[in-house]
């Protein structure tokens, strides 16, 4: 690590640990929160994120089932965050790995299975700290719970998943060494230390708006990097969390990862000049744009989806004709991928009704037959659209 890029700092300190060859440095970042000095950039940033978030939230509250946009956002989450972490999933491949299908379409590659079981257990991790939050405060217990769900049976499972590291760890270009790296966050000493005090200034009473605190303690959590593996997926995933825990948002609708992996090298570099020059109004500042720019793009996709669904009811209601296909059309908008078990379980049917409803909506158009699948499966293609690329 450049000892000299982080001198002057003013976010943290630089420590020596151990003596002679096993010396190495670290940095140690102060507690939160800085003093950021409001100028112009800010609060106009500010503005525009808390206005997107307000529509955003009323958006939400007006939606007559939420649950149908909730499911499938969370999983554009999963592999948009898990795609910064060099993961090769899209939304396709995780729709189809839950109906049990390697593959939505016979003419593309199916991603890595393994790739494939990291994004869904970041569903199952946010899944889980979504119900979790209703009985247990986001705190360092509550983050050591979601970690043992995020690496359980992939990679870095063999990294004390649901434990807080007892070793360094540090950031820089693969195989280098701990000298060699760009970046070593505190080592576990200290790190216990930033722990506590990040836990409480979650919990604090703040002068700072909370969009604001929200910048501070994901930049604190990738500082102090408290895992052995999957520390930028858990700080990513507790944005999402803290947006609904501190009731920024009625629903969980705004993710972040679209954003930041969209901007990659810039989201990296402006995390590292908080650490080595305390540019705090950059980091800020983008962070802002992300909340702007993303719930935005969210509320987008909602009135899409809302539209679509509204077009389908037009289409399938009829007179005197049956409650059922308006039905299952509307759990397509959650639940693009299906089986005929799945729709016998979602309608209440029997096998032979959920399959007559299934091939009526295919032959309309709605659902399109995914080949070669065991059992049967069926995908619709337009909501899959609207998640992806709208």
């Amino acid at each position: 690590m450049d000892i000299d890029a982080f001198k002057d700092t003013p976010s943290g300190r630089i420590i020596k640990v151990g003596r002679g060859e096993a010396a190495y440095h670290a940095f140690v970042p102060n507690p939160l929160p800085p003093d950021l000095e409001p100028n112009k950039g800010l609060w106009a940033a500010l503005s525009a994120a808390d206005l997107a978030v307000g529509r955003l939230d009323g958006l939400g509250r007006d939606l007559p089932n939420p649950h149908l946009l909730i499911r499938p956002l969370i999983r554009r989450e999963a592999v948009l965050s898990s795609r910064i972490e060099g993961t090769q999933a899209d939304l396709s491949d995780i729709f189809a790995f839950e109906a049990g299908q390697r593959t939505l379409f016979p003419d593309k590659a199916p991603a890595p299975e393994a790739d494939v079981r990291e994004v869904y257990n970041y569903v199952r991790a946010l899944e889980h700290g979504l119900k979790l939050r209703e009985s247990l405060p986001v705190s360092l217990r509550f983050i050591r719970e979601i970690h043992s769900i995020l690496v359980h049976g992939v990679r870095g499972e063999h990294l004390t998943p649901g434990e807080f590291r007892t070793s360094p760890n540090w950031i820089g270009p693969e195989n280098c060494t701990l000298n060699e790296a760009t970046f070593v966050p505190p080592p576990p000493d200290e790190m216990d230390e930033v722990l506590d005090a990040f836990e409480k200034y979650v919990h604090a009473e703040n002068e700072y708006p909370s969009l604001i605190r929200l910048a501070f303690i994901h930049y604190q959590f990738e500082a102090i990097h408290p895992f052995l593996d999957g520390n930028g997926r858990i700080g990513r995933l507790l944005l999402a969390l803290l947006l609904v825990h501190w009731e920024i948002l009625s629903q969980p609708l705004l993710y972040l990862s679209e954003f930041f992996e969209r901007n990659r090298d810039l989201y990296c570099d402006l995390l590292m000049g908080v650490s080595q020059r305390g540019a705090w109004h950059d980091w800020v500042e983008f962070f802002l744009r992300a909340v702007a720019e993303q719930a935005t793009v969210t509320a987008d996709k909602a009135r899409a989806l809302l539209e679509l669904q509204k077009r389908w009811r037009t289409l399938l209601t009829k007179p005197r004709g049956s409650s059922l296909l308006p039905r299952l059309a509307e759990s397509l908008l959650g639940m693009p991928v299906v089986t005929i078990p799945q729709v016998q379980e979602t309608l209440g049917v029997t096998y032979r009704s959920a399959q007559l409803n299934v091939e009526k909506l295919a032959d309309a158009g709605l659902l399109q037959e995914i080949a070669g699948a065991h059992p049967r499966a069926f995908f619709a293609p337009e909501v899959i659209r609207i998640l992806e690329y709208t």
